[in-house]
Parts: structure tokens; C-alpha cells; sequence
């Protein structure tokens, strides 16, 4: 992160533009971060301000207490927010996410926060109509200060070291809420091995959401087979089975069909996994253009009747419930890369008083 004193702003015209000078925004007007500001963001956590969280990549920056803090008011972050913050940093550290192949990629794929338990309502986190948009400040400047972070402590800049051809917009900011009130299963922090009444955040890299509409499925079984295939071209349409960990966004309607069936959130994956899949021959290279499919089975291919899974198993498609109550929608969202080499999800609780 640029070295300056968070004592004064910087002198100039418009005490907005020197923060453009310095290169420590993302695009957008930050506020200045004061000594006063980030004092009233440091008192809402008890964790010291030295405390070092870890080392953000890609340049691996030492990620402390007081940094997040700094981070968070030029969000525009309340300072109830800060725990939130602290624990996506920490998430963004862990060599699971693998954050230094999701920064510097020529992919598209962002960090996306999942906030589950208690704390939405304690902050004001949306989970329901609009859940991806704009009109919620909790959610567009906690996911604000995570992209900060990256781009001051890990020195994720645009055109430098972080590379994505096209980005997303979600590289501003992407933040969400589960909407536990409106699921009928349990919340996905449960899932993750938590207990219901913790709050928590997880860390999913992933890309832009891709809106799935079904108005006329209404048995689980119809319902599941309308947005599995609908998630065929994620990656592309011969990608069989996808590199990446996948996250299925399933609306409040959506996710009533398949309650109503007796279906679980388990149910669900394991039908997407057993039941959308290509024959292999469908899925080699038209004769004449190259390659053109994804396929990595070396020297031992398939026989060319063999089915072939979209997802590689059950465990990489992760299923929320979040979005407003009314519209039968849904929405997919892939990963960056798989376990092996790419990103996994991080879940942490969140420590707050």
C-alpha cells in the first residue's frame, strides 16, 4: 500500500482528488480516511490494530488490523461493518481461495462474499429483492473494501498485475446475504460445518451472475433438469466437466418447488452431477476447427458413448437461497479453476462483540 499519514488528508483543490493522485482508489471517490475516521472503525473490533491477518497476494503485502480498517472508511464502510471485513480479508489470505491466481488471471472471476447468520440483520446485509444490485450500502462497500484491500495490500491493479481480459462488475464490489428467512433448508454456513446461529463469511471466486428464468417447471425433478441444462455453456458448451467449483444461486420460488418434492440441498447437487452429461462424441473437436473442447483425459479417453459430467462431482456445486421472494429465478455462477490448482471456498465466523 502507497506510504501516507491517515492524520490529514491530502492538501489539494478538491480534497477528493489527491486520493486519485496517490492511486490508492479503484475508480470511484474515496473517503479520506482521518485519523478520527479510522479510530471510530478500529473501536468496533477489540482485535489489536498491529494484528497481522496475513499476507495478501499477489504482491503479498502485510495485511494488519489497522489496514483493513484504513480500507473500510474508504469504502464507506460503518464501522459496525469491520468484523465482516476482517473476516473476508482473512479469507482472501488463505492459500485455498489461492487469491494470487484469481488477481493476476486473464480469467474473469472476482471475490464474491456470502454473509450468512445473525450479523445481516445486525448490519442491514441484503439478501432479498435485488440481492446483486446497487441501493444497499452494507453490501456495496463491504464489498468494496475487500476489492481496496486488493488493490492497496495486495497490489491487485488493473493493466499491472491483475490481468482479467474483461473483469466483471462485481470487481467493484460483490457482496451478498443468504436468504435464510425465505430457504427452506438450512443456511450454507451450516453446510460448511458451522452452527446455524454463527455468523459467518465465505469466499467463492467467482464470475458474473448468470440468470436462469423458469416460470413452467413445477416438480423438483423438471425444475432441476431446466437450470442444469440451462448451465451447460457455463465455461462453454464443451467444457465437460468444468475446471471450477460452481455456485448455484437458487431463488426463494425456486427453492420452494424443490422442498415441496422433499429435496434437498444434497439432492439437488447429485441430480445436476448424475444427470447432466454428453456423450463424449459430442463434445470432441468439429472436424476441420482445431480443438475446440476442454476435455483432459490424455492418453486414456472415454469410450465415445460415454457420458460425461458438466460438474466433476456433488462437493464442487454449492447451493444458496438468496433473492427476492416473488420470480421464478435462479441464478449460476462458476468458478475460477478447480481444486487442484485454481480456487476453493473459504469459510470463516466472524468475530464481533
Amino acid at each position: 500500500m502507497p506510504r501516507y499519514s491517515i492524520a490529514a488528508a491530502a492538501v489539494t483543490t478538491d480534497e477528493f482528488e489527491g486520493w486519485f493522485d496517490k492511486g490508492v482508489t479503484d475508480g470511484l471517490p474515496v473517503v479520506p480516511p482521518t485519523r478520527a475516521r479510522v479510530e471510530r472503525m478500529l473501536a468496533a473490533s477489540r482485535r489489536r490494530p498491529d494484528e497481522l491477518l496475513g499476507e495478501m497476494p499477489p504482491n503479498y503485502g502485510r495485511l494488519t488490523v489497522e489496514k483493513v480498517a484504513i480500507n473500510a472508511v474508504m469504502a464507506g464502510c460503518r464501522p459496525d461493518y469491520l468484523p465482516i471485513v476482517i473476516a473476508a480479508a482473512e479469507c482472501a489470505c488463505d492459500p485455498a481461495f489461492n487469491l494470487h491466481g484469481v488477481a493476476s488471471s486473464t480469467h474473469f472471476s472476482a471475490p464474491l462474499i456470502i454473509v450468512n447468520g445473525p450479523i445481516r440483520a445486525r448490519v442491514g446485509i441484503n439478501s432479498g429483492v435485488g440481492v446483486f444490485g446497487p441501493g444497499w450500502r452494507a453490501n456495496a462497500t463491504i464489498g468494496r473494501a475487500l476489492r481496496l484491500l486488493m488493490i492497496n495490500i495486495g497490489g491487485a491493479r488493473p493493466g499491472q498485475t491483475s490481468m482479467s481480459t474483461f473483469g466483471h462488475p462485481g470487481r467493484y464490489t460483490y457482496c451478498v446475504g443468504e436468504n435464510e428467512e425465505a430457504s427452506p433448508w438450512p443456511p450454507y454456513h451450516v453446510d460448511r460445518g458451522l452452527a446455524a446461529a454463527t455468523s459467518a463469511v465465505t469466499l467463492f471466486a467467482g464470475e458474473a451472475p448468470h440468470g436462469i428464468s423458469d416460470h413452467a417447471s413445477r416438480t423438483a425433478r423438471a425444475l432441476a433438469g431446466s437450470l442444469g441444462w440451462s448451465m451447460v455453456g457455463l465455461w462453454n458448451s464443451k467444457h465437460f466437466p468444468l475446471y471450477s467449483h460452481t455456485l448455484l444461486v437458487v431463488g426463494p420460488e425456486h427453492a420452494r418447488t424443490f422442498a415441496d418434492d422433499g429435496w434437498t440441498k444434497a439432492d439437488l447437487a447429485r441430480h445436476l452431477h448424475e444427470t447432466i452429461r454428453r456423450p463424449y462424441r459430442e463434445l470432441l473437436p468439429d472436424e476441420g476447427h482445431g480443438e475446440g473442447t476442454n476435455l483432459r483425459y490424455g492418453a486414456s479417453p472415454p469410450a465415445l458413448d460415454a457420458l460425461v459430467p458438466k460438474f466433476p462431482s456433488p462437493d464442487e456445486i454449492h447451493v444458496i437461497v438468496a433473492g427476492g421472494t416473488a420470480g421464478r429465478f435462479s441464478v449460476a455462477i462458476p468458478g475460477w479453476l478447480g481444486t487442484k490448482n485454481g480456487s476453493s471456498p473459504v469459510t470463516r465466523p466472524i468475530e464481533f462483540d
